[in-house]
């Protein structure tokens, strides 16, 4: 099986992360996906034997809408997501963060998460019209299985790589990841 498949084989095994991409496919939001630790956590608790799942502080659930790119309508589907279940929902319309970074305007979903500063946290789950799981990873699945967290370089902020290192604490969590600077 390639990675790929073992991805969507997790997640369709896991009920928690099969309910959250059920309630954000109910939204109808364009190129939408649930993105960062909901697929990154899963894959390295996976990888490194754990039978539990490592809790999530939030469900990043991402997508891009230029006609709808107002905080406002984040929290509005935030609002709207947390009256039908108890998921930590973060939302965020990629149409609109290319101007919290500092970046060019994003042309998709994909395009953004290509500018996120982690390479193994750029990868999201979505569910397509016929209910099967589909994986997007602009820098592929492959790094998720290196036991490495790489710095983008397309984000070259040191800085800003040390302190998400150290407050998410994910070299104590998963032990065996190394940086790959």
């Amino acid at each position: 099986m390639d990675n790929s498949a073992q991805i969507k084989k997790w997640i369709s095994e896991d009920a928690m992360r099969m309910q959250a991409l059920v309630i954000a496919s109910s939204l109808g939001l364009s190129d939408w996906f649930l993105a960062a630790g909901f697929v990154r956590n899963l894959a390295w608790d996976k990888v490194h034997g754990y039978s539990r799942a490592t809790a999530l502080n939030d469900i990043d659930l991402i997508y891009f809408d230029p006609d709808k790119a107002s905080e406002e309508a984040d929290k509005d589907i935030e609002s709207r997501l947390k009256a039908i279940s108890d998921f930590p929902w973060s939302v965020k319309n990629q149409a609109r963060m290319h101007k919290r970074n500092s970046d060019r305007p994003y042309a998709s979903t994909e395009d953004a998460m290509s500018y996120w500063v982690e390479v193994e946290t750029a990868v999201g789950a979505t569910l397509n019209e016929s209910d099967d799981i589909e994986i997007v990873a602009p820098f592929g699945i492959d790094v998720l299985f290196e036991y490495t967290i790489t710095p983008n370089r397309k984000r070259p902020k040191p800085e800003v790589f040390a302190q998400r290192l150290q407050e998410k604490r994910w070299l104590e969590i998963w032990p065996n990841l190394v940086v790959n600077a």
